[in-house]
This record gives C-alpha cells, structure tokens and sequence, in this order.
C-alpha cells in the first residue's frame, strides 16, 4: 500500500455511513411499495456505484477501494462489505428485529474498526477494501 493513500476517521465513516442509512430510509418513505426494495439494493451495493464512492461517501469525501489493487469498489465488493447490514435492513420488516440487528452490526462492526490498524471493519475484511480519505484530491 503507497503512503500517500490516506485512511478515512472513525467519524467521518460513521457520518458517511448515517447518511445513507438516511438516503435508504427516505426511498423507503417516497416510493412506495418499491422504496424498501430499493433502499435494500442501495445499501447492498451503494459502494460499487459513482467510482467507489456512495452517495454518503460522496458527499463527505471519502471512497472504497480495494486493498489489494486500490482501484475503486465494485458492485461485488459492495454488496460483501454490506450483506450484514442488508440482512438487517430486510429484516426490519419483522417488527423491531431488524433494527436491533442493525444496532448489533454496527457496535460489532465499530469495536472492530477501533481495534484495526487500517481502520478495517468486518465488511471490509470479508471483502478486502478499504475507506480512504478522497477529500484532497476532490
């Protein structure tokens, strides 16, 4: 990995990350009956999609790579570094389970990023990626 490839913060990841929990919740609310499907699809591949970078990631500057080759995210990659928050997306539609899941997943997956030197979460490792800072060279 080159040095001048810059790792992305805990809080910059998170903030990305809300925001499009956001962007998926509101397709839920807008389209109806087709919008938690489609919030389903852009959560699970949202990371393959404009160059690597989500809409949250988009907007707050960073982008997923992969660790191995540094070109962007695919759809593939996507949808492994995001299939245990799908899983818990879907499963919202079982009254309050999924939300729970979806809470378990993400304090699982940010005690794991604390303990990573690469700031790798257990998405990033099933898929090999990596978050890395792209606002100095917006």
């Amino acid at each position: 990995m080159s040095e001048e490839l810059k790792r992305a913060g805990l809080l910059v990841r998170a903030v990305a990350k809300i925001l499009d929990f956001i962007i998926v919740l509101a397709l839920g609310e807008i389209v109806p009956k087709a919008g938690f499907y489609a919030g389903l699809a852009y959560l699970l591949i949202g990371d393959g999609l404009f160059d690597g970078k989500s809409l949250g990631k988009k907007l707050v500057g960073l982008k997923v790579v992969s660790a191995v080759s540094q070109k962007p995210c695919t759809i593939r990659d996507s949808i492994l570094r995001n299939g245990l928050f799908g899983v818990g997306y879907a499963l919202t539609r079982v009254f309050w389970i999924g939300w729970i899941v979806i809470v378990i997943v993400s304090v699982f997956e940010f005690i794991i990023m604390l303990g990573s030197r690469d700031h790798m979460r257990l998405g990033d490792e099933i898929a090999r990626t990596l978050v890395l800072d792209n606002s100095q060279s917006a």
